[in-house]
């Protein structure tokens, strides 16, 4: 066995197909096994040459994306079998639909399953749920899924909205069970305190960047304001999730701009770790923080 098949990370558990199996952020290689369909991506415009002979006879199908390419543009077929429709994969036993010609990203942030796997904790049977920035609705389905929650899923884009139908329909879940909003995240929030509509948990994982016809949002610079029309809409002894996915913040400045936007008393806030399997990345802030 080679040198880097030993780094491999095994599935965190046996109801996960879907996981981060190789991270060398040193090295620019990073390799995301989704049950045994492997997306290589690497900071270099080839491919990495000791991959070549060994990655065939250990997943079935190989794709590969350079990280300098844009990010709509889908992955290339390197190796083994070429897919040609979407599969669908595990985590924590909630099933997702992965698309590797979907280009931004397959369906899924890896990144994120921990912090999946404690929304999904801390939800009770008809707790209501908001995830906004929702991409596919894995949050959503995590929480619907595994403790009945009531979830509202708000995103800007219609594609995503119904894929995070599908999403639902995979696991047996009917979407007409929950709700999905379209639209700009900061106009939502403020309507809903305008209508006086809470949520018992309230999932904040915003693009580094975005821009609509009348703003832009900044993870470094505007988070405070997000937080702030959060906080606005959970009910006591509620929750919210913030992420953000930037290295433009050090862990505790992220959590300063949560502070500073809050205004309101808590019970706790708590830095979380990444996934073991992305070790040596620091990227993805998260933090929970409990309200009284």
């Amino acid at each position: 066995m080679s040198a880097w098949q030993k780094n491999l990370s095994p599935p965190p558990n046996s109801e996960t197909s879907a996981w981060r199996i190789y991270n060398d952020a040193k090295a620019g290689i990073w390799i995301d096994n989704f049950d045994g369909r492997w997306l290589v991506q690497t900071r270099e415009k080839e491919f990495p040459k000791f991959l070549k002979s060994a990655v065939p006879e250990m997943a079935s199908s190989v794709y590969w994306k350079p990280r300098d390419k844009a990010a709509k543009t889908e992955p290339e077929w390197t190796a083994g079998e070429r897919i040609t429709d979407r599969f669908s994969v595990q985590e924590n036993g909630v099933s997702g639909w992965i698309d590797f010609a979907a280009g931004y990203s397959s369906g899924i942030f890896l990144d994120q399953r921990m912090n999946r796997e404690r929304v999904a904790d801390h939800c009770q049977e008809g707790d209501r749920i908001l995830n906004t920035f929702a991409y596919t609705g894995v949050f959503s389905v995590a929480a619907a899924t595994t403790s009945g929650a009531i979830t509202t899923s708000l995103d800007l884009s219609q594609t995503y909205l119904d894929w995070t139908r599908e999403n639902f329909q995979l696991n047996d879940v009917d979407p007409e069970t929950q709700f999905f909003c379209k639209g700009d995240t900061f106009e939502w929030l403020r309507a809903f305190a305008k209508r006086g509509r809470t949520f018992h948990g309230v999932i904040l994982d915003p693009p580094t960047f975005s821009r609509n016809k009348k703003t832009t949002f900044r993870t470094d610079r505007d988070y405070a304001d997000l937080a702030k029309l959060a906080a606005a809409v959970v009910e006591p002894g509620g929750w919210i999730l913030a992420c953000a996915n930037t290295h433009r913040m050090s862990a505790r400045d992220f959590c300063d701009q949560i502070k500073i936007g809050i205004r309101r008393k808590i019970t706790s806030m708590k830095s979380l770790p990444m996934p073991p399997e992305f070790h040596g990345e620091n990227y993805l802030k998260s933090v929970w923080v409990d309200f009284e």
